[in-house]
């Protein structure tokens, strides 16, 4: 396994922005009384997962801090499950745009939950890496 220097590295990082350009581009397809309510909440909570990871990397220094930031990338990623359910019933989504987008969701959150269980392992630092 290679050594992970930089957020944007991290599957997780990775898998959470591209699902969030998807829900971006979607969006745009979302009526326009939509725009500042469904629209503009489910493209906040889906970009946040990606900022808070970004914001966890940045603290691995610290490991509750490490833990906390990826706790609110798990909640911003369950919230944004929430919004794409409201876009099913209204119909903006159909069935397996909202299927696909979920299952990206929840193997998100899996990957949270992983990373904050073995969190001392992302917090580590050996004595080639700069602090």
């Amino acid at each position: 396994m290679s050594t992970i220097k930089f957020h944007q590295d991290l599957k997780v990082y990775q898998k959470s922005f591209e699902t969030a350009m998807m829900i971006f581009e979607l969006s745009k397809l979302f009526p326009k009384e939509e725009l500042y309510s469904l629209t503009d909440q489910i493209r906040r909570s889906s970009r946040s997962v990606s900022a808070n990871i970004s914001e966890a990397w940045g603290k691995r220094k610290y490991e509750k801090s490490f833990t906390a930031k990826l706790t609110d990338s798990e909640g911003e990623a369950r919230e944004t499950q929430t919004w794409l359910q409201f876009a099913l019933a209204c119909n903006y989504i159909n069935e397996e745009q909202f299927k696909i987008l979920n299952n990206q969701y929840n193997q998100i959150i899996g990957m949270l939950v992983n990373m904050m269980s073995q969190s001392q392992n992302w917090c580590t630092f050996s004595s080639t890496d700069k602090k």
